[in-house]
């Protein structure tokens, strides 16, 4: 598919795309529900914030308390270009308070437990705090140490990166991968075998430190193996396909079925498990992509699945109304939800819709009407100025915003436009509570 639009027009397109994206599932005005309910929310990531914007709009004389030590709100999907030298590390940093509305009680603490039958949170520093509703947004824990022989005070040195990790390390990855990208040699880059927030962000990593290489001339001294966590490239199966002649284009090398174990940053070497047993690689640069489990404090809240994802422990919910299934007072939002995708920050805004309705129909004592169908959205970067524009829902049927205009499968500069402008004020606007 060929777009036969000139540059100023593309632009106005990804514009115009921006502004659809920041509207789609923003509120429409509606009178205001009042109530003296207290509402807790763990987290002040991009669910918890967008969540308390929406909430503050939409009740009156409700106590709503935010639960969240983090003085830093991080654009994760930002850290993909920090790592590929495309952005600067505080492009993705931010003030949790600067976004947080007047009518919002910031509670500086992590949350330590969780009482679902007496209702209450308790904080790092014992108080406890009582709720009529709560939700749980907490984000995932990154699981470094279970990669035997890494810890993050390698990254960016022998050639070892891990963009996950916070922007420091994303801008130290780059300077791995820039020497990488200069000197060649094996690039191993890696995804675990967990659920993960933005499965894409491995293949952008991949295709990004390929492409860059490419552009200054010195791709023939790279070997570059990416290493599936399993026997597929990505969750759909026709992206996944697609990603696998793009691999076969761009001389890449797929390793099915290698979950990174153990690193030997002396003698650069990873060891990974395989199907057949152990299985030991040299490299010059690898990616780690650690293991992505829910905080501790939800399995000892007794909140997480029982008989799924019982190593990682994310939150029991129905996948619909992300309501929890045993206490109906809880609903989960964003990367600790139990649902089978969702784990991006397009899916979040669609996602906080959702639960704002389901929390207002409790209170108005109503049967909810807003429903999420699992959409997520990976603007998956092929090239520097090339991406294209996955998305899909639970059942892995794509669900493109702009068909016709933007096919989800070709690599197109409109696509990598969205990530670069309109992605971020999308974002931006979700957290006002404005998208």
């Amino acid at each position: 598919m060929k777009l036969n639009l000139n540059r100023r027009q593309m632009l106005s397109l990804a514009a115009g795309g921006a502004a659809l994206a920041a509207t789609g599932a923003a509120n429409t005005v509606q009178a205001q529900v009042a109530t003296k309910a207290r509402i807790v929310i763990i987290g002040a990531g991009a669910g918890g914030t967008a969540l308390a914007n929406r909430l503050v709009a939409r009740l009156d004389g409700a106590e709503i308390t935010l639960i969240d030590p983090r003085v830093d709100h991080l654009y994760q999907p930002g850290l993909s270009l920090v790592a590929a030298g495309l952005k600067p590390a505080n492009y993705v940093v931010s003030r949790t308070a600067d976004w947080l509305p007047k009518g919002v009680t910031l509670v500086a603490e992590a949350a330590a437990a969780i009482d679902p039958v007496a209702k209450t949170v308790s904080t790092a520093s014992g108080q406890s705090i009582g709720y009529d509703f709560l939700v749980v947004a907490p984000g995932l824990v990154l699981d470094h140490d279970a990669i035997e022989g890494f810890s993050l005070d390698m990254v960016g040195q022998n050639g070892i990166g891990a963009l996950y990790a916070g922007p420091q390390y994303a801008a130290a990855t780059w300077k791995a991968a820039q020497a990488y990208t200069e000197t060649g040699g094996v690039g191993l880059f890696t995804r675990p075998a967990t659920e993960m927030k933005c499965a894409g962000a491995p293949l952008k990593h991949t295709f990004l430190i390929e492409d860059i290489a490419r552009t200054a001339g010195t791709r023939g001294k790279l070997d570059v193996h990416y290493m599936a966590n399993n026997d597929s490239l990505f969750g759909v199966p026709i992206v996944s396909e697609k990603v696998r002649m793009l691999f076969g284009d761009r001389g890449i090398t797929p390793e099915y079925s290698h979950v990174l174990k153990s690193l030997d940053a002396g003698a650069k070497t990873a060891t990974f498990d395989t199907p057949t047993g152990p299985v030991t690689h040299e490299y010059d640069y690898i990616h780690v992509i650690p293991p992505q489990r829910a905080p501790e404090v939800i399995r000892q809240s007794g909140l997480n699945w029982a008989d799924k994802w019982t190593d990682q422990g994310w939150v029991e919910c129905d996948k619909a109304t992300l309501r929890h299934l045993r206490y109906d007072t809880i609903w989960a939002l964003g990367d600790v939800a139990g649902v089978p995708k969702g784990k991006t920050a397009a899916s979040v805004k669609w996602q906080v819709p959702v639960v704002e309705d389901g929390l207002v129909a409790a209170i108005e004592g109503r049967d909810p009407t807003e429903t999420y169908n699992g959409y997520t959205s990976c603007p998956m970067i092929t090239r520097v100025g090339r991406a294209m524009l996955i998305e899909f829902d639970y059942n892995n049927n794509l669900t493109p915003s702009f068909p016709g205009i933007i096919a989800p499968l070709e690599e197109l500069w409109i696509s990598w436009l969205m990530k670069e402008v309109a992605l971020k004020a999308t974002y931006n606007a979700m957290l006002r509570g404005r998208a």
